[in-house]
């Protein structure tokens, strides 16, 4: 018998518990009698140590060249692809969508990784003719900094990936806060990060 996952936030390379010590359930919407696992009930303080978190690890992250974080987003591919039954039934248990949409919309998390990952060669600037001619005119792309994403429950795990993988190979941190109904997803895909 499995015992009954307790799930924590993930901040500064760490599982933490929320500061309040509160948590909440998540249950199978075809069979409100299966708990599917407990999750934190966070504070405004958790977002603000979780912000502070991307914050310091902004500089570091930013510096990593783009092609040398879509190795990386190769490398997160690879674990989905090693996992990709075990997050097919997590999406039907939590959110109640049949086998085959579930298998789909992680399909669609891995395309998009995939995409994002390729986008590390082609990060492009702009060299474009100055009306001056002895000025040359170039843009560069520069991250934005800590991405703040907010996802909905209607597909708990591409949704997340959508936004992830985009603001990681740009070189931003994130803080995600999924769906308060399907989170089990998003957590699965962050230990998979």
């Amino acid at each position: 018998m499995t015992s009954l996952k307790h799930y924590q936030n993930y901040i500064n390379g760490e599982w933490k518990n929320s500061l309040s010590g509160k948590t909440y359930e998540v249950f199978n919407p075809a069979d409100k009698n299966h708990l599917l696992g407990i999750i934190p009930f966070s504070l405004r303080e958790d977002l603000d140590n979780a912000i502070d978190s991307a914050s310091s690890s902004l500089e570091k992250w930013s510096k990593i060249t783009a092609p040398q974080r879509g190795e990386i987003l190769f490398e997160v591919l690879k674990i989905m692809n090693s996992r990709k039954e075990e997050l097919t039934q997590t999406i039907t248990l939590e959110e109640g969508k049949i086998f085959s949409d579930s298998q789909a919309e992680v399909k669609r998390a891995m395309n998009i990784i995939e995409f994002s990952a390729g986008e590390g060669r082609r990060l492009l600037g702009n060299t474009n003719q100055s009306e001056h001619q002895d000025n040359v005119s170039y843009t560069i792309r520069k991250p934005l900094g800590v991405v703040g994403i907010i996802t909905p429950w209607n597909f708990p795990l591409a949704i997340p990936a959508w936004e992830i993988a985009p603001a990681l190979i740009c070189g931003n941190t994130l803080v995600l806060k999924p769906a308060f109904s399907t989170p089990l997803s998003a957590i699965k895909l962050i230990e998979i990060f």
